[in-house]
């Protein structure tokens, strides 16, 4: 039988809607390239520019309109 993995062990990547460091998942195993958000309220999130390839990430594009 094999050994079991600790979960430090497992590929990381950050979300691309909340830059937080997600771990791999079994059931992500065939698409694990194509996933970018750690969770579904990351993907309901995300930024609008995302999707074109602008590189803004959520917060920054809620904080834009505000004053400081």
């Amino acid at each position: 039988m094999p050994r079991m993995r600790r979960k430090a062990d497992l590929p990381t990547k950050p979300c691309a809607a909340c830059h937080r460091p997600f771990a791999w998942r079994k059931k992500w195993a065939k698409d694990w390239d194509a996933v970018k958000f750690c969770s579904d309220a990351c993907r309901n999130l995300k930024a609008p520019g995302l999707a074109r390839g602008g590189g803004t990430d959520a917060l920054s594009a809620k904080d834009a309109g505000r004053k400081n």
